[in-house]
């Protein structure tokens, strides 16, 4: 095993300038071994040429037979090169991996990670409580800007930690070991290209750990194994016996028989397991290097060095010897493709020693081996963590403690916005909440998106956008983007519903220590119904003990800052006009807005519209 490492840090430089510098390094050395491809090229070109003209001297009678040694040694050569080139190949295609990467760096610092392939919608449900709502999966989602793993086992463990909160101290320990890797960009690098290189695809280890987990596959033909290792023995000593007329001759094919016996009686049980096995190898023979990079790595942080201790027992070998081992064990099963298989295996019994091997690996380690990839996929997912603190340095970690449910915030943004407007918010406590009024496009729903998914990244133990953050653990709830669905039979109106009996139960169920956050609900039913219901339902979630906040159009819902003796605060965006135009600035203000654009958004979208109606009184309009 290789002495462990220390990865150089990246601390002074900027995320752009860090990129820039090894992407170009990548191709600097992508073309040096361009030309050394090139001259391996020629070489091999060279050798096979005048071995071909030396064997068609010999052929022709120009050069005697004894220069067929000639032609032998110019194929020796020739495939030397040919491992050589094979060799300069795959450190060719490290170096475009290592180009890739860094070019999907750059990309993550503009809005180039919006055309990444893997968006996460696999893990988008209708019935989760926020990702849809809050872009945590799907286009333009935080998972798009986050992933950069290697493996599925990897990217199912980052979304399972941005779909469900974690209590403080694992959100604590998430945090410290993301701070270590962030400046380790080379280190994070290394692990992507090592699981890369092995496979085109995203490897999935699922049927692998399947496998290696199975019970024993050839219990039913255990004699097999004695009996080959004895049978070619017995057949070959008979042979040499018969050859040396001690024996009859032809006795030697009774035990050339006897193993055509035994290749027939044990083919369907070792195709079975052999097949069960493939299903689940794809590439992971070849995963040792990844371990082994993860192996050398020396920690200082509790949380990585547990993560690296789940590779190695005490007074065994590491992951990386055991995975060899497998690779060099599979690579005798894999020479079932060759041409002389058929031969080899009857007069050997190749599979039935091959498969054994691989059993006896599987029975040794087989029950570790889902604690192996485990220990990887969370690897993984803190370097996705780490990856988002590097590149957005202006994110800082927030602090998860304390009882609750309580949010404050300074200066918090949206993540995902290049430019976001910065606004203060707090919920001190226990059914406290925000009621936020504003005319269209002001802001309104965007901040609660910001709250929200904030809240979401640092319950995942990620760095969030604001200048100050602190909550303690909750359940973050969310009703926004509802929609109807003429397949199930369900109305907009009822599909909203449903959507907020989920959110009161989620509330319920956490015993109060969750946010809700609501977007103009019950939009699907009169001004009188909708008041009285809106009213209703906040009642209900503040009575759960959890906060939140709420966006409406309603000024009825105003005078509830009164009935909760300030636990429900009013607060509002506004615009206004700048040269016949209308102007925002994004900017949370206390009170309760007082006007109104919808007839002026109508106008600039070229409706002919006319306000021809007086406003009625405050407390019973429903601002446009």
């Amino acid at each position: 095993m290789r002495a462990p490492v220390n990865t150089p840090l990246t601390e002074t430089s900027s995320p752009n300038q860090t990129y820039t510098e090894r992407r170009a390094a990548a191709e600097a050395e992508l073309k040096r071994l361009d030309g050394i491809s090139a001259r391996y090229a020629n070489l091999r070109a060279l050798v096979f040429t005048a071995g071909a003209v030396v064997a068609g001297l010999i052929l022709f009678k120009r050069l005697p037979s004894q220069w067929w040694w000639a032609v032998g040694a110019a194929l020796a050569v020739y495939a030397l090169l040919a491992v050589l080139h094979h060799q300069v190949f795959l450190r060719e295609e490290r170096q475009r991996l290592y180009v890739k990467l860094n070019e999907r760096g750059l990309a993550r610092l503009t809005r180039g990670w919006h055309d990444f392939a893997e968006r996460g919608e696999r893990f988008l449900t209708g019935s989760h409580l926020y990702a849809a709502d809050l872009d945590v999966f799907g286009q333009g989602s935080v998972f798009q800007l986050m992933n950069e793993t290697a493996t599925r086992a990897g990217e199912e463990r980052l979304a399972a930690w941005l779909s469900w909160p974690a209590q403080a101290e694992e959100v604590r320990a998430r945090q410290g070991a993301a701070r270590e890797l962030r400046p380790r960009v080379e280190f994070r690098q290394d692990v992507c290209v090592e699981a890369r290189t092995v496979a085109k695809e995203k490897a999935d280890p699922g049927l692998f750990i399947q496998w290696a987990e199975s019970g024993p596959s050839l219990a039913s033909i255990r004699w097999a194994r004695p009996v080959a290792v004895v049978l070619p023995l017995v057949t070959l000593s008979l042979y040499v016996l018969g050859r040396l007329e001690v024996l009859p001759g032809a006795l030697w094919w009774l035990g050339l028989l006897a193993q055509l016996g035994v290749v027939w009686l044990t083919r369907s049980t070792l195709r079975a397991m052999e097949e069960k096995m493939s299903a689940g190898e794809h590439g992971f023979v070849r995963y040792a290097p990844v371990f082994e990079r993860v192996e050398r790595e020396r920690f200082e942080h509790p949380e990585l060095k547990r993560v690296q201790a789940g590779l190695q027992h005490e007074g065994e070998p590491p992951v990386s010897t055991h995975l060899k081992r497998f690779s060099w064990l599979y690579s005798f099963v894999e020479f079932k493709r060759h041409q002389f298989h058929p031969i080899v295996h009857l007069f050997t019994l190749w599979d039935v020693h091959a498969l054994f091997a691989l059993e006896r690996w599987r029975e040794k380690h087989g029950a570790r081996v889902r604690g192996w990839f485990e220990a990887l996929a969370e690897l993984e997912a803190l370097s996705c963590l780490a990856g988002l603190a590097f590149d957005r340095p202006g994110f800082l970690w927030p602090t998860v403690e304390g009882d609750g449910p309580r949010v404050k915030a300074e200066g918090v943004g949206h993540p995902l916005l290049d430019n976001p407007v910065l606004n203060d918010v707090e919920l001190p406590g226990p059914g406290s909440a925000l009621l936020l009024t504003g005319s269209n496009m002001s802001g309104k729903t965007t901040l609660l998106r910001a709250l929200g998914l904030n809240a979401v990244l640092a319950l995942a133990g990620a760095p969030v956008c604001a200048r100050a953050f602190s909550l303690s653990p909750l359940q973050v709830l969310t009703s926004m983007r509802v929609k109807d669905s003429l397949e199930r039979g369900v109305s907009y109106f009822y599909a909203e519903v449903q959507r907020i009996k989920a959110v009161l139960d989620a509330a319920a169920a956490a015993k109060g220590q969750a946010m809700f956050l609501l977007d103009e609900i019950l939009l699907g039913t009169n001004t009188r119904e909708r008041q009285i219901a809106s009213r209703e339902v906040l009642r209900l979630l503040l009575a759960t003990g959890a906060c939140g906040g709420v966006t409406t159009h309603d000024l009825s819902l105003a005078n509830l800052a009164e009935e909760y003796g300030g636990k429900v605060v009013n607060m509002h965006f506004r615009d206004h006009l700048e040269n016949g135009k209308m102007v925002f600035d994004y900017q949370l203000r206390p009170g309760v807005v007082d006007t109104t654009n919808a007839l002026r958004v109508l106008r600039m979208a070229g409706v002919p519209v006319e306000d021809s109606e007086q406003p009625p009184a405050p407390t019973e309009s429903r601002l446009g």
